[in-house]
């Protein structure tokens, strides 16, 4: 069986947007993260998936703001939503394939791409 890596927990973060199948986090870390990478966005008719990425990044925002972060318990896949623009490597030598890489928040590109993450209440 392979070796379980670490995984930091951001305690507080949300689970996910209430009322779809979209998490943000995960509960255990897997013996094959998922890694990182630019996932293209298209449109599509199912209207929450727009939600959950400005949900998304407004809990980065509220969270992290514009300081680093470790990907930790972070969902893959919704990174990976962001991952190039919104929230960018953080450190040399970045591991796609880490729990413990260090990310950022693109605060001008995700102010762009999803203003209504930063007002104080998102409409839903």
């Amino acid at each position: 069986m392979a070796k379980i890596p670490e995984m930091p927990k951001h305690r507080g973060f949300p689970l996910g947007l209430p009322g779809t199948q979209w998490q943000y986090t995960l509960r255990r870390a897997n013996s094959k993260v998922t890694k990182l990478y630019a996932m293209p966005r298209y449109r599509t008719l199912d209207q929450t998936v727009a939600l959950a990425d400005i949900g998304f990044v407004q809990a980065l925002w509220h969270f992290f703001g514009t300081e680093p972060f470790e990907r930790g318990n972070l969902d893959g896949e919704r990174l990976s939503r962001l991952f190039g623009r919104e929230v960018i490597a953080a450190e040399r030598g970045f591991d796609p394939a880490s729990y413990t890489a260090k990310l950022k928040l693109n605060e001008a590109v995700a102010r762009k791409n999803f203003p209504q993450a930063f007002e104080d209440v998102a409409e839903g």
